[in-house]
């Protein structure tokens, strides 16, 4: 198995859900007592925050290309930012470590192609929504996305910063992202993407009976042990 560091942190939250699903899907894969080989740099992320509020992206970019360096020189061979909203800054990644470094964007367009669904809806926080870049790397791969309308993302994005990141998770919350999916799938989505940890951690794919959701955190580790068990390009 080739060791896989997880640069997280944002929220530490997001980051927990990283480190058991990756430990339980080697678990499954290779049986008995195994489990994910894993380096984990987690930062401040109030530090981060207050960088994506004040727009400064570059800074945000650079400050993650040297946390993730800390990964590689220790070892690290797959390399994953436990992140949806900061791959807005994942080219500096991608630059310094090719096919090293896992996109989020490129796992779960995988598994909505393959789930045979064309046009999706996406959730996640007010940057992910209203920015094209996570979209435009969906659209890569050939899909039609779907953002909700501004009143449902200013709902979606709150509930995530002011709530789940703080480890807050309300029944009347989980109601409100189940009524903006009803809507999305109104406007003809044929699935959902649940574009941030957190929301995950609300919403269980189990509790809407509708149309596919599609847990990117999920999908993320799944691809993650995948690539650490297969040959792989040298640090």
């Amino acid at each position: 198995m080739r060791r896989i560091g997880v640069l997280g942190g944002m929220s530490w939250e997001s980051t927990a859900e990283y480190y058991r699903l990756l430990n339980e899907i080697a678990a499954k894969r290779l049986g008995g007592l195994h489990s994910a080989d894993l380096l984990v740099r987690s930062v401040d992320f109030a530090e981060v925050e207050a960088m994506q509020a004040a727009g400064e992206w570059e800074r945000a970019g650079e400050r993650l290309a040297d946390e993730a360096a800390t990964l590689s020189d220790a070892g690290a061979e797959v390399i994953v930012l436990a992140t949806n909203t900061m791959h807005k800054v994942a080219g500096a990644l991608e630059a310094t470590y090719g096919d090293r470094f896992l996109h989020l964007g490129d796992t779960t367009a995988a598994a909505v192609t393959a789930a045979g669904v064309g046009r999706v809806g996406l959730l996640g926080t007010g940057f992910t929504m209203a920015q094209p870049f996570y979209a435009d790397r969906l659209r890569g791969h050939g899909l039609e996305v779907v953002v909700p309308v501004e009143q449902d993302q200013a709902t979606v994005h709150r509930i995530i910063y002011e709530e789940l990141c703080l480890g807050t998770f309300l029944d009347s919350s989980r109601q409100a992202y189940l009524d903006v999916i009803d809507r999305l799938v109104a406007d003809g989505c044929e699935g959902v993407i649940l574009g941030c940890t957190e929301i995950e951690l609300l919403l269980p794919v189990e509790t809407y009976a509708g149309v596919p959701l599609f847990p990117t955190t999920r999908l993320h580790c799944e691809a993650a042990i995948e690539s650490s068990l297969s040959p792989g390009i040298s640090p």
